[in-house]
């Protein structure tokens, strides 16, 4: 279960799997790693597709989050599904990781 993914110069879009979880978060990790190259300054990974996501989930995207910036790249994801969304706001995580509400937000935000 790869990643799709799209490259416009030094922006990636990914967009995600319907379920991250404990069973597939090292997948999901090296599913991302493996489109995110050192030359990338932006990273958007499109959740529009995710319905459900655990905290191995979430580490996964703190860990993206942090390496991405010490490359020296942004990092946001978008469209995020009402359940999503509901887990980003109680963990915390929409105040570590740049949410937007659509594809087209996030780019016109990080570009």
């Amino acid at each position: 279960m790869a990643l799709d993914a799209e490259r416009t110069g030094a922006t990636v879009v990914a967009k995600s799997y319907e379920r991250v979880d404990g069973a597939n978060a090292r997948q999901f990790q090296d599913d991302l790693e493996a489109v995110i190259e050192d030359s990338d300054k932006v990273v958007i990974l499109d959740l529009q597709d995710l319905r459900y996501i655990s905290s191995a989930g979430l580490r996964v995207m703190l860990l993206t989050a942090k390496g991405l910036s010490r490359q020296g790249a942004k990092f946001a994801v978008c469209s995020l599904s009402q359940p999503v969304q509901e887990v980003f706001q109680i963990s915390g995580f929409d105040k570590i990781i740049q949410v937007h509400p659509s594809l087209d937000d996030a780019r016109a935000a990080l570009q």
